[in-house]
């Protein structure tokens, strides 16, 4: 009786090894949800400078992206791998490139604006957008103004009052 004892105590061991192990082994492991967030995020052309980590199911992003909605995506690519637990946005947003004659325009349009504080100038590409208002007389003096910066085209849409 002893023997028998013994004998189902070890079984009942060994039953309790097994279901462990099997339990542990069935847990996604971090690399595995690493390698399908990779492969998801890779399928987003903005994501060439991302990185992917992963600890305890949760997914942590690096890396310089061009804009906000390129992070948002690349994001969402990751949240939707299965096993993830959440995602840790740490992807910062790259500064627009600017024209330098377009900040060189731009530069020189702040003194050509001084006298009129109603209008609002843009620049991009070399082209010069006037928005507000203006009175009919100022018209004429700030048009000669912008017209000596020498950009590709003024658009002027401004408001005559």
């Amino acid at each position: 009786m002893k023997k028998m004892k013994k004998i189902r105590l070890i079984s009942m061991l060994a039953l309790a090894i097994m279901v462990a192990v099997g339990a542990t082994s069935c847990k996604p492991k971090d690399a595995d949800i690493q390698k399908a967030v990779q492969t998801a995020v890779a399928a987003n052309p903005d994501a060439t400078g991302v990185t992917v980590a992963v600890e305890k199911g949760v997914v942590t992003l690096t890396g310089e992206v061009k804009d906000e909605a390129a992070s948002m995506a690349i994001n969402g690519l990751a949240a939707a791998v299965k096993n993830v637990k959440s995602v840790v946005n740490n992807m910062t947003i790259a500064a627009p490139l600017v024209n330098p004659v377009d900040a060189q325009l731009m530069s020189a349009l702040v003194d050509a604006l001084k006298d009129n504080p109603t209008v609002v100038a843009a620049v991009k590409e070399g082209v010069i957008s006037l928005t507000g208002e203006i009175k009919k007389s100022d018209l004429p003096k700030l048009l000669q103004k912008v017209s000596a910066l020498k950009p590709v085209k003024i658009d002027n849409q401004l408001t005559i009052k």
